[in-house]
């Protein structure tokens, strides 16, 4: 059985948590795409963590974590985290990486910043973790597999090429320092010797493990909105944030992902630039951000302010319509106690009409949020694990959403522990 945990919106919406709990009943959790330019906040027995390339099950002894071929995989970074967590008496977990993932090289993080730098005020937004530089040379074919590591006389050749396109760059463009071949070759031996140990032919590997009927879990990074195709273009990241890119980004069949566990926030919040139409700002966004998340609501990477707004039920109904969602977590909703009522968008006025449907980014930007508002609940829900508890109110506002995004809301999430979560039956019916 194969389930994927993966965002519904801009990413930052607590698919960590959700990936840390469902992981109990996995053998198996993958991250499939991305790098180390989002994180994953997780609250359990070990303490608060925040993770960039490991998956959320590393905290159980008896999943298996594995680093997809479809991940940017920045080896320095995924050892110093895997030491970060065992420094903290997590037990070491069993990590296993693909060969054929591919390595974010030192200049692809140099290469980001340049180009930040030199875009200046009409920059991404970029976390400057090399990603977009990255899938540009991935699929321009000029990539690094973690299998090339292991062939000496190719990885000889190979930086030759790569570093005189490069250096052009450099010079030109940028007028910044060369690229020494020689050096770039000893970084990637010592690169070679990290990794070694965790390589693997994972495909052939998750092949046996579904032939033996093992729980996998996908685990993906950033929100449907941040999708190259699919979102907010060209303000997203570089790889697939889909759940149907899970069987790519992992080597498995498509038709073996059974259950889609589309996350939500109880409220958006968004890090980066793009088009953000239900987004607030002033005193009500800055009490908003202080009150969200656990400790508020700061990039789990960047540690930036995120951008806050109003829950967005056009983008979200899109969102979970683009993943396959077969079930919606709907996270932070303890968050919202303090408010007397409550604005949600459930309109997009453009050009005079109003659309439930999400526009092309060109129309985005002309969009305006129709708000509806809902009493509040003025209380405090932490606590609570039945549904039936929570007040009639915070009920009404889980429901209204549910109804207008058109998924069936499972589970609620109701507090930053792992054991903070109602399990809902929704009477909407599920695709699965």
């Amino acid at each position: 059985m194969v389930k994927a945990v993966v965002g519904a919106n801009w990413g930052d919406e607590g698919k960590g948590k959700i990936t840390d709990m469902l992981a109990r009943e996995a053998d198996i959790v993958i991250r499939f795409q991305g790098g180390a330019n989002a994180g994953h906040t997780i609250v359990n027995n070990y303490g608060k963590f925040a993770l960039h390339t490991l998956p959320s099950g590393v905290f159980y002894n008896h999943t298996t974590s594995i680093i997809g071929n479809g991940v940017a995989l920045n080896i320095p970074v995924l050892m110093n985290e895997i030491k970060s967590i065992t420094d903290r008496n997590v037990p070491m977990p069993k990590i296993l990486v693909s060969d054929r993932a591919q390595i974010v090289m030192p200049y692809h993080v140099l290469f980001d910043q340049y180009e930040e730098e030199r875009l200046g005020g009409k920059s991404f937004g970029s976390t400057k973790s090399g990603i977009a530089p990255f899938y540009s040379d991935k699929y321009a074919k000029i990539g690094f597999q973690v299998s090339e590591l292991f062939d000496e006389e190719l990885l000889k050749e190979k930086i030759e090429q790569v570093s005189e396109q490069k250096n052009v760059i450099l010079e030109h463009l940028y007028h910044k320092p060369a690229i020494v071949p020689a050096e770039l070759l000893e970084t990637l031996h010592g690169y070679r010797d990290m990794v070694e140990p965790y390589v693997c032919d994972i495909s052939a590997y998750l092949d046996e493990a579904l032939k033996a009927g093992k729980n996998i879990l996908l685990e993906g990074q950033l929100g449907t909105l941040k999708d190259p195709d699919h979102g907010i273009y060209p303000m997203v990241t570089s790889s697939s944030t889909l759940a149907a890119y899970g069987a790519i980004g992992a080597g498995i069949p498509p038709y073996e992902i059974k259950e889609i566990y589309t996350v939500c926030k109880a409220y958006s919040s968004a890090v980066g630039a793009g088009a953000f139409v239900s987004e607030i700002f002033g005193d009500e966004a800055d009490e908003l951000r202080r009150r969200g998340g656990d400790g508020g609501e700061y990039g789990a990477t960047t540690g930036r302010p995120r951008r806050m707004g109003w829950f967005d039920c056009v983008a979200s109904k899109y969102g979970c319509r683009m993943q396959g969602t077969t079930d919606v977590c709907f996270t932070v909703l303890d968050v919202l106690g303090y408010l007397d009522e409550i604005p949600v968008c459930t309109g997009y006025e453009i050009d005079g009409e109003v659309t439930t449907q999400f526009p092309v980014t060109a129309k985005l930007g002309k969009a305006k949020p129709v708000f509806t508002t809902l009493p509040g609940w003025k209380t405090d829900i932490r606590g609570i694990r039945n549904y039936e508890e929570l007040p009639e109110n915070c009920r009404r506002y889980v429901e209204f959403i549910e109804k207008q995004i058109g998924y069936p809301i499972t589970l609620v999430s109701n507090g930053p522990a792992r054991d903070d979560i109602i399990y809902r039956k929704s009477k909407l019916k599920s695709s699965k």
